[in-house]
């Protein structure tokens, strides 16, 4: 049984991570990456079947992940890095010259824990359907997660993307969409509105459910639903409520902190509102 309490002390930690390598470096995404801490947390530590210490890019006989909207790379690499993939020491070097930790995912560097180059939208859940689909072919009983943003959406290839999966029933893939409303233009319903996505997904062929991603025994049990209902001929898609820049007061509620980094006074609050857990790097 998972212990709620020291994962939820290691997404207090995460939070801190995030906000102090955005502020180092005075650029990043904290916004997403606030609201998916619990997400990513609960994923790494109690539903991944991986090995960080023997990392391939192959990925055979193991869980796959894949980050679609690679921006808000830097709750990935804290939780990486926690897991055992790389130093946390590494940290400290989000974003700057020669970094393995770019702002966007990439693997030229050779960074483990990232299969795929991400960032740029609409292309993540191919990928994944593809490994998927190859996981199937090889004859492996492992699983493929992705994990989208909402204004993701708005790109065509996804779609494209959905209607392949249904048709191929590749049914050993969880999809999660990190939907918290915003976008870097404004509101998502204002800039180019979703729509009913249940009714859509549900047309597609997928096998939809929603969690709130912002509770962590709320993440963990939708997970393991989802995990139930692979094997049955459809995909399967999480609709993931989350709060852009949760457990951070000034971040919430507003698509400003989309892209943009704390500043010195920022971050002593933001420090202040998730007190020190298990370490900082």
């Amino acid at each position: 049984m998972a212990d709620i309490a020291a994962l939820k002390d290691q997404v207090t930690q995460v939070r801190r991570d995030i906000v102090r390598m955005v502020h180092a470096v005075n650029s990043g995404h904290p916004g997403g990456s606030l609201g998916c801490a619990e997400y990513f947390v609960a994923l790494y530590n109690e539903i991944l079947r991986h090995d960080p210490e023997n990392f391939t890019i192959d990925g055979k006989n193991e869980d796959l992940f894949f980050l679609s909207n690679g921006h808000i790379s830097p709750v990935w690499y804290s939780v990486l890095a926690r897991s055992g993939y790389f130093p946390l020491d590494e940290l400290k070097t989000f974003r700057k010259i020669d970094t393995r930790l770019q702002g966007h995912p990439t693997t030229h560097e050779g960074l483990p824990g990232v299969r795929v180059a991400s960032g740029s939208l609409g292309q993540g859940l191919s990928v994944a359907l593809g490994a998927a689909l190859t996981k199937k072919l090889n004859g492996e009983d492992r699983l493929v997660y992705s994990l989208h943003g909402d204004g993701e959406l708005q790109e065509g290839q996804i779609w494209e993307a959905a209607m392949f999966a249904a048709a191929r029933g590749i049914d050993n893939i969880i999809s999660t969409i990190d939907y918290n409303g915003r976008q870097i233009d404004g509101d998502v319903e204002d800039v180019l509105d979703l729509g009913d996505l249940d009714a859509k997904w549900t047309a597609f062929g997928w096998d939809v459910m929603h969690m709130d991603g912002n509770d962590i025994e709320k993440v963990l049990e939708g997970l393991k639903e989802a995990q139930n209902r692979t094997g049955k001929g459809k995909p399967v898609m999480i609709i993931m409520r989350t709060e852009m820049g949760n457990g951070v007061d000034f971040m919430m509620g507003s698509h400003k902190w989309h892209g943009v980094a704390p500043n010195d006074e920022q971050l002593e609050s933001a420090l202040e509102q998730n007190p020190e857990t298990i370490g900082d790097y």
